[in-house]
């Protein structure tokens, strides 16, 4: 199976309006269109009945410390963990593409629903703990929600797109589930996976 975006290919920048946040002047980020990118996939295997997908940054400080703190930096070897940007179930099986923001378009205060475009099902990324002690962004934060790594960050960031193809219809999952709810649900069920990655920073100092 083959996985394609006509917004980036894979290993190049992700452009702007695909992100959470993008470099200001004067900076240092402001938020951004926050549209998902189009996707489209191809050499499905023979009986494949539906779509998952995972979106996932690896490249996320483990340490909050020096995260966006003024004249400081977060170094580029601090040990990294996974953050999930977007998890989607249920797409229908004869489905071989999404359009650029079709899922969505904008940031959205407190996240967006769990339903999603083509009847599928949107599972909850980690915006929703990030954002759980600011009084006007703690929600529940369904579907895709862009980069926007540390600005300060001097290690750039990763974003992979990996979509499945499954046997089964549709998948059984809580409505607030997480990148582990959906693993376990797809477990047994995968006939293929196919992935793009494409990279991002706010932080000038970076060269792509």
């Amino acid at each position: 199976m083959r996985l394609t975006s006509d917004a980036f290919s894979d290993g190049q920048p992700i452009p702007g309006e695909f992100a959470f946040a993008v470099i200001a002047t004067p900076g240092p980020i402001t938020l951004s269109a926050n549209r998902n990118p189009p996707l489209a996939w191809s050499e499905v295997p023979e009986g494949t009945r539906s779509f998952a997908l995972i979106v996932n940054d690896p490249d996320v400080p483990s340490v909050g410390t020096d995260v966006n703190q003024a004249g400081r930096s977060v170094p580029h070897d601090l040990p990294r963990v996974d953050f999930t940007h977007w998890l989607l179930a249920n797409l229908p099986g004869e489905l071989r593409a999404i359009a650029a923001g079709e899922f969505s378009a904008a940031v959205t205060a407190r996240g967006k629903a769990s339903a999603g475009a083509h009847g599928s099902v949107q599972g909850l990324n980690d915006y929703t703990g990030w954002f759980a002690g600011d009084a006007e962004m703690a929600g529940d934060y369904h579907g895709y929600d862009g980069p926007c790594p540390p600005w300060n960050d001097e290690r750039m960031h990763h974003y992979t797109f990996t979509l499945y193809a499954l046997a089964v219809p549709t998948l059984t999952l809580p409505e607030r589930y997480t990148v582990a709810d959906l693993n376990a649900a797809m477990a047994g069920h995968v006939l293929a996976s196919a992935s793009l990655t494409g990279r991002y920073t706010l932080n000038p100092a970076v060269a792509y």
